[in-house]
């Protein structure tokens, strides 16, 4: 036998955690000697802890082993209940077994019972089968006097009688039986389908029958519902369906009255796709759909059982044939009025309170559950075409409305004026109140298609400031050939200033959002491109008519004191009134930008056919000259309204101060700081101004050309350049013999 040790080894391993753990345990507590006072305390402690579990094991142990005791006494229990039933179950095995024989012959009674029963019930019925075609040709007289209630009852009779036998033989598996039944029978078929014509031609007619005789509507409905019980019972039943069944008859009632509603509106002829045909036929389809609705609420409802929600039928079916149609009609290649009638119809006209919100089919009617009769990406679709179709009509409307501003520059009288003398035309005027009616009548219909009109306006506009500039340049071409012609060229051109200006004034008012003032980045470029190619060609005409004087700059007959100036100054003074009929932003920017071509054209008549003075008197006389030109080319501009702070000629006075600099040798500081304020002036431009001194040596020259090779300059920004337009000659360079830099 094997030791306890060797059959419980876990209990081993136990008391010795057991006996590590109370040696780690007492080498804690007893590390001191004084410690081992408490030694009996600990020792009592232990030994109440150790029989208190004892307790509460001994306590366990003897509750589980009682209940073992019970479980082995209900199984003993239960064995003895299972052997005594088994020993019944096989008594009645043998008692029917001993009983089986006398069961085989009652087999035989039993068939001959049922047999007599079925012969039985055709006795019965034969009477019933002879009457058959008589019964028939009653149902068809019925029939024809539309005494629809009594045919019916007569027919289901017949039908019942057919039924009990097809499926008698059914049951027997006399299929051939059947066919002869049926071929018997064969006139059903007939009047089924001649109740069913005249049924549904009522309900075809049922709009009508309801406001004039509802009788036989309402006689329709009892035999479709008859009709549909017997449908209900049979499939029910799930044993035996005859023939022709399940009817149905009221799911062809519903289609039978859809198509009553629906066929001849909405799958007449083809619709006319411009607006006005459109308008009527939709007016028209309000007005019928309304009326019939409530002739459906008021006394339809009133003819047919509850379950058939008659009212709501009703409505789902206009509804899913009105977004079939609207569909049919889109297919079509409608214009923008066509299209404009159709969103507006489909999104506010039809919840509307002429429409499906009217006051007499509220609160029975409710389409909102219905869904939209256009779906969002069909609409989305349908904005765009009419998008589409407006911005082929807006190009269209500004291409005339260009055309007819060009032929206005050609009648021999100038521009109109407004209140103020301002010189304009009507052109702002109509191309705004163009865009503005389109995206006001935008807003009719949806937010996003507002949105749409009016990102396609500011196209458009860009669009058509793009053509109007390129009609500027090709009219400002045709001008150079014959200045005469225009007449009032310069007129016009004013106008197309203040034109422009008022266009920028306006486009904010496009917007939907009236807070919104910004105007879009790339129209505002067009409308600069604009305005400067209009402010060109101005200038352009000022410059023909300084040229001829820039050309007698400089010579000694300007050096000695000649009017040339004064000349100049009467053709500015002249185009300065000229400028006066624009307004005040422009009038400022045309006047800066006069006195810049001014400064310009006096600087490269002074450096490109440069005058070399030979003496200091002669410099000192061109130091004059050049103050006196100066300063009554400032007082002029001055006197027109601009700043000296933004007058270029100031230019022309630190240039003077370079001339009259009497040591060539501060030379070199003077140009550095000159160069400093005119960052676009080069080399080539202080070249020049030396040769113009007549006293600058090759050295001192090196040296400012030196000094500005040292401090390149940057072109700050806003900077309005001056002499960067200036080209002068460029110097011949001595022939050289060998590779050098030549002086």
């Amino acid at each position: 036998a094997s030791s306890p040790d060797e059959e419980w080894p876990e209990a081993e391993k136990a008391e010795k955690l057991a006996r590590g753990a109370a040696l780690k345990w007492a080498s804690g507590v007893f590390y001191r000697p004084e410690k081992l006072e408490g030694l009996g305390h600990y020792r009592r402690r232990e030994a109440q802890r150790n029989s208190s579990i004892q307790s509460r094991l001994k306590s366990t142990v003897q509750s589980y082993l009682e209940g073992v005791s019970a479980g082995l006494e209900q199984l003993q229990s239960a064995a003895q209940e299972v052997q005594s039933v088994c020993q019944d179950l096989g008594a009645a095995r043998w008692a029917l077994l001993d009983s089986a024989d006398h069961f085989q012959g009652l087999q035989q009674m039993r068939e001959l019972m049922e047999e007599h029963v079925q012969l039985a019930s055709v006795v019965q019925v034969l009477p019933q089968i002879f009457s058959v075609h008589e019964v028939f040709s009653h149902i068809l007289q019925l029939l024809h006097g539309q005494h629809l209630l009594e045919a019916h009852v007569e027919l289901m009779m017949v039908e019942q009688l057919r039924d009990d036998i097809l499926s008698q033989l059914h049951l027997r598996g006399l299929s051939s039986a059947q066919t002869t039944v049926l071929s018997y029978f064969s006139g059903l078929q007939d009047l089924n389908e001649s109740l069913a014509k005249q049924l549904w031609d009522i309900v075809g007619s049922s709009l009508r029958l309801v406001r004039e005789d509802p009788v036989l509507f309402v006689t329709a409905v009892r035999i479709i519902e008859r009709e549909e019980k017997i449908d209900d019972t049979l499939l029910l039943e799930a044993t035996f369906l005859p023939p022709g069944r399940p009817k149905g008859w009221r799911q062809k009632f519903y289609q039978v009255l859809q198509d009553t509603l629906t066929g001849s509106r909405f799958h007449a002829p083809r619709v006319d796709a411009e607006g006005p045909g459109l308008a009527k036929h939709l007016a028209a389809l309000q007005k019928d759909i309304v009326s019939e609705l409530r002739v459906v609420k008021d006394l339809m409802v009133q003819c047919v059982p509850a379950h058939y929600n008659i009212l709501r039928v009703c409505t789902a079916n206009y509804h899913q044939a009105l977004t079939s149609h609207l569909q049919e009609i889109l297919r079509e290649d409608l214009d923008k009025q066509g299209l404009f009638l159709l969103l507006e119809w489909a999104l506010h006209v039809y919840h509307s309170p002429e429409m499906m919100g009217h006051p007499d089919l509220l609160p029975e009617v409710d389409v909102s559950a219905l869904g939209p009769l256009m779906s969002s990406e069909l609409v989305d679709q349908t904005e765009k075409r009419y998008v589409m179709k407006v911005k082929a009509s807006v190009f269209e409307w500004m291409q005339r409305t260009l055309e007819g501003e060009f032929k206005e520059w050609f009648k021999e009288e100038e521009p109109e004026t407004d209140h103020q003398g301002f010189f304009q035309s009507a052109l702002p005027a109509i191309v705004m109140q163009m865009l503005n009616e389109n995206i006001q009548v935008a807003s009719l219909i949806t937010d996003s298609l507002q949105q749409k009109i009016y990102n396609m306006a500011l196209e458009e506009l860009e669009a058509f400031l793009g053509r109007l500039r390129e009609a500027l340049v090709q009219c400002g071409k045709e001008h150079q050939q014959d200045r005469a012609v225009p007449k009032y060229y310069i007129s016009h051109l004013l106008a197309v200033l203040n034109n422009n200006l008022a266009l920028s004034n306006s486009v904010s008012s496009l917007h939907p959002d009236t807070a919104c003032k910004e105007v879009p980045a790339s129209l505002q470029a067009a409308l600069d491109r604009m305005q400067k190619k209009a402010t060109q060609l101005l200038l352009e005409e000022l410059l023909l008519d300084l040229q001829p004087l820039c050309l007698q700059l400089p010579s000694r007959k300007w050096l000695c004191g000649s009017q040339l100036v004064g000349s100049m100054c009467e053709v500015i003074d002249k185009y300065a009134k000229d400028f006066s009929r624009v307004r005040k932003p422009l009038f400022t920017v045309l006047l800066a930008e006069s006195e810049l071509l001014v400064a310009n054209q006096y600087l490269r008549a002074l450096l490109q056919r440069k005058m070399v003075c030979k003496s200091r008197e002669e410099r000192g006389q061109l130091c004059h000259r050049l103050l006196q030109d100066a300063t009554q080319l400032r007082e002029l501009f001055c006197g027109l309204g601009l700043d000296r702070s933004q007058q270029s000629l100031e230019a022309v006075f630190a240039l003077r101060e370079l001339i009259c600099l009497k040591d060539p040798a501060l030379l070199s500081l003077e140009v550095l700081g000159f160069a400093t304020k005119y960052p676009d002036v080069s080399d080539e431009h202080v070249s020049t101004l030396l040769d113009i001194r007549g006293d600058v040596s090759k050295e001192v020259r090196h040296v400012v050309l030196e000094m500005m090779a040292q401090h390149p300059q940057v072109l700050p920004e806003g900077y309005r350049p001056i002499f960067s337009t200036i080209l002068v000659p460029v110097p011949e360079l001595p022939f050289c013999l060998r590779k050098g830099k030549c002086a």
